[in-house]
């Protein structure tokens, strides 16, 4: 995180990025017992090879796109990235965001994952302090962040420069 003062013109931007290592293990683990017990039922290694060549697919994808969450709050608003190589993405510029505050999310609204909803948008991974933006539309976006109240002031220092 780089903060200066608004004041002399320089710019207050954080950046977090948060990884659910628990989840990715419990997938990892899964995606073993899903291999062993394909090859218990079918026997051959032809049909052990490709289920478990498309389990690690399904692992490696995970892991490249849905297993942590990156956040960047500043001047240009609040932008969602996912796993290494930050896809998908999203981008909610300063002037579509009414308000911005921490709340804290409960383990019953956790999405684990990117969520879409006509009213919402659940970038979470995680239970516990989350930003939330209120856009001018009236959607509800919530994003899992290391340090959310850091980002949410990045964000309030943004609007007041």
């Amino acid at each position: 995180m780089t903060t200066d003062a608004p004041a002399t013109g320089r710019r207050t931007v954080y950046t977090g990025r948060t990884t659910n290592w628990p989840v990715v293990a419990l997938t990892v683990a899964l995606a073993l017992a899903l291999i062993v017990m394909g090859w218990s039922s079918e026997g051959s290694w032809s049909g052990l090879a490709l289920n478990g060549f498309l389990i690690s697919i399904g692992i490696i994808l995970e892991i490249l796109t849905g297993s942590s969450v990156r956040v960047a709050a500043g001047p240009n608003g609040l932008a969602i990235r996912w796993g290494l190589i930050g896809w998908p993405r999203c981008t909610y510029p300063l002037d579509q965001i009414a308000a911005a505050e921490v709340v804290d999310l409960p383990m019953h609204r956790v999405s684990y994952g990117l969520w879409w909803t006509p009213r919402r948008t659940h970038s979470t991974i995680r239970r516990g302090p989350t930003v939330q933006l209120t856009l001018t539309s009236g959607r509800i976006v919530l994003a899992t962040a290391p340090d959310p109240a850091r980002a949410v002031q990045a964000l309030t220092d943004a609007r007041t420069a």
